[in-house]
C-alpha cells in the first residue's frame, strides 16, 4: 500500500444522521471501484439500520438511523470492511457488475451551439471531436446537480474545455456537453455552464418511474453518432438553447 493509500479511509461527520467516507482523492477509476464495493458491503451488512448510501467519485455518504446504531460504531464497522475488502482483494470487481449505456447523440451545431468553438479552441475538426467522444467508454462516477444528472469521465486530454464564463439560463433536456475533464447529458431542462456539443432523443430522467435514472454510480456509457433523420425518428426536438 502506498503512502497515498495508506491515508484512508477519513471518515467525517456529514450531520446529525450522516457520515462521509472518503477512499482516495481525484477521479480515480480504482478508487471509484472500492467505493462501489464499499458501498455494497456496507448495504448488505447495516441495511435495516441505514437510511439511504450514495456513493461518488471518491467518497461514500451514509445517512443512517441514530436510534439503531451510533456513530461511533458505524465508523467502526465501515473500517473493518474496509480492511476486509482489502484484504481480499474483491474492490476491483465492482466494474464487472456495472451496466453498458449506448446513447445515440446527433451531433450538430443547430443542437450544440458550441460545437464549432470547441473545435477552434481545440484545433480539432468537427469531426474529430465527434470521433474522440464517441471512441471511449465512459464511467459514471457520481449522481446529482440535478436528478438523473451523471457526471461522466474521464475525457481525452485533447477534448477538455473550461466551463462557460456566463451559464446559460435554460438546456434543452437531453443536450449533451462537455467540461473539463467530464461529459455529462443534461437529462431536463434546466440552468448551465457546460459546452453543448450535440443532443440525445434517450430519455434520461423519468420522474414517474421506479427508478428515475437509468444510470447509476459504476455503471459504463458509450455514445453513438447518429443522423439529423435517426434523431428525430427517436423523438429528438430541435429547440434552441436559451
Amino acid at each position: 500500500m502506498s503512502n497515498a493509500e495508506s491515508d484512508f479511509p477519513k471518515i467525517v461527520t456529514a450531520g446529525a444522521d450522516a457520515i462521509l467516507v472518503y477512499l482516495g482523492e481525484g477521479i480515480d477509476p480504482k478508487v471509484n471501484d472500492r467505493v462501489m464495493a464499499l458501498t455494497t458491503r456496507v448495504g448488505e451488512s447495516l441495511g435495516d439500520k441505514l437510511y439511504d448510501l450514495v456513493p461518488s467519485y471518491n467518497s461514500l455518504m451514509i445517512y443512517y438511523n441514530v436510534l439503531s446504531l451510533s456513530e461511533d460504531e458505524l465508523r467502526e464497522q465501515v473500517r473493518q470492511i474496509v480492511d476486509e475488502l482489502a484484504k481480499n482483494g474483491v474492490a476491483d470487481s465492482a466494474s464487472a457488475e456495472s451496466t453498458l449505456h449506448t446513447i445515440d447523440v446527433y451531433y450538430d451545431s443547430s443542437v450544440g451551439p458550441d460545437i464549432e468553438r470547441a473545435a477552434k479552441q481545440t484545433s480539432l475538426s468537427i469531426d474529430d471531436i465527434i470521433k474522440m467522444h464517441t471512441e471511449q467508454e465512459y464511467r459514471v462516477y457520481a449522481m446529482g446537480f440535478a436528478p438523473g444528472f451523471a457526471y461522466l469521465g474521464e475525457l481525452p486530454e485533447k477534448l477538455r474545455l473550461p466551463r462557460l464564463d456566463n451559464p446559460r439560463t435554460k438546456i434543452p433536456a437531453g443536450s449533451v456537453a462537455i467540461a473539463e475533464a467530464q461529459t455529462a447529458v443534461y437529462p431536463s431542462p434546466s440552468p448551465g455552464g457546460w459546452n453543448i456539443i450535440g443532443r440525445t432523443a434517450e430519455t434520461l430522467y423519468d420522474p414517474k418511474a421506479d427508478n428515475i435514472s437509468p444510470m447509476k454510480v459504476g455503471d459504463r456509457v458509450q455514445f453513438k453518432a447518429v443522423s439529423k433523420d435517426e434523431f428525430e425518428q427517436a423523438g429528438g426536438s430541435l429547440e434552441s438553447l436559451s
